[in-house]
């Protein structure tokens, strides 16, 4: 079907409307309808090179939608679902399925490669050019198609704009906080970076019983939003919150740290690992470059103070799973996802609502789509 897309079609160039053509599902795929889908800043490392693709390439892994059409030996979904879109889908049967490892299921091997799981062919065309889509899915249209594990229903009472961050930002940052670092009431945790995902962190460790959840971040503003958000203090930079922590902590510094910026450094490791206890975990959410193989860290004191340094993706499981535990907080008033959307955008804004998240205006913005689109 002809629609439309925001497409990159060469680094360190903006996004551009144009017209795409979108193949209809084949066994075990499913048609959506796209109604919201967030604007990750994993979405513009793609413009930089930092995480590399094929062009042109089809933005968008976070999004929610209701399924227009279903393939055969799809089972559990039928037209006219909610559903949110997993940007790393789950097999359930790989071996890193079955270890419990779903977030590293053997299928995300191919999601920067731009052919779909199902036939290994390509289900996004620009004319004649195949287009690769963003973690095979591309929620930068008004419709996409795709594999059935990547797909997972939600009630139906979930605002579009709200579930759509659940694909992403809400179950990775979330999940750094209470999967990934293990977060026990009583403890101070550091949250380095409160965007989407930095703030979805944030409140992991808020419901997880943390008695100081110290946030971290150069924008003011994203500071004040912190609090709102639960922290207990809040400091524009790593160097800046030491010695607070310091005091705050009798000296023992922070049981957890979770770096949750928009653009990792290996720069920033040495000094979120000062803030960390001995035996503590440090946990890095935030991506950088595939390119960038340099860190900065003390090894003596790593070795010797016994810490932990962990990798985090998509918070440790599967939205498959976590999707059911995050929609009951939410549910409960619990887990406040609606305030981090600040703003939303028309598809044809999209470069705007980047712009806008790159100045920090933004803890999550949110493209929608409605009549007009489809």
């Amino acid at each position: 079907m002809k629609t439309k897309g925001a497409l990159l079609w060469e680094l360190n160039s903006p996004f551009r409307i144009d017209e795409i053509d979108i193949g209809d599902p084949v066994d075990d795929e499913v048609q959506i309808r796209v109604h919201a889908a967030g604007m990750c800043h994993s979405d513009y490392h793609l413009t930089t090179g930092a995480t590399p693709i094929g062009l042109p390439a089809l933005g968008g892994h976070e999004g929610a939608g209701v399924v227009t059409k279903v393939g055969r030996n799809v089972t559990g979904l039928n037209e006219g679902d909610h559903v949110i879109l997993a940007f790393i889908p789950s097999c359930g049967q790989c071996p890193s399925c079955l270890k419990g490892y779903r977030s590293l299921c053997d299928r995300g091997a191919v999601l920067l490669g731009g052919k779909a799981i199902a036939d290994g062919t390509s289900r996004v065309h620009a004319g004649t050019t195949e287009v690769s889509p963003m973690n095979l899915l591309g929620t930068f249209a008004p419709y996409m198609t795709v594999h059935k594990d990547s797909v997972v229903k939600i009630d139906d009472d979930i605002p579009f704009e709200t579930a759509a961050i659940m694909g992403c930002a809400v179950p990775t940052g979330f999940g750094s906080a209470t999967n990934v670092a293990e977060v026990q009431p009583g403890e101070t945790v550091v949250i380095v970076g409160v965007g989407g995902i930095g703030m979805s962190a944030l409140q992991g460790a808020v419901i997880s019983g943390a008695k100081n959840v110290v946030a971290i971040d150069p924008n003011e503003w994203k500071r004040d939003q912190a609090i709102k958000f639960g922290a207990t203090h809040v400091y524009p930079s790593m160097a800046e919150a030491i010695a607070p922590v310091i005091d705050l902590t009798h000296g023992v510094m922070a049981d957890k740290t979770i770096i949750a910026v928009g653009h990792m450094k290996g720069e920033y490791i040495e000094e979120a690992m000062t803030l960390t206890t001995k035996t503590g975990t440090c946990v890095v959410t935030g991506m950088g470059s595939m390119m960038d193989t340099d860190v900065k860290l003390n090894l003596f004191l790593f070795t010797m103070l016994q810490k932990t340094l962990k990798g985090n993706i998509f918070g440790g499981g599967s939205s498959h799973v976590e999707t059911p535990k995050l929609v009951g907080l939410y549910k409960s008033g619990l887990l406040n996802i609606d305030d981090m959307v600040t703003r939303t955008y028309r598809l044809e804004d999209i470069n705007d609502g980047y712009v806008d998240m790159l100045e920090g205006r933004n803890i999550r913005g949110v493209i929608t789509f409605d009549d007009s689109d489809w």
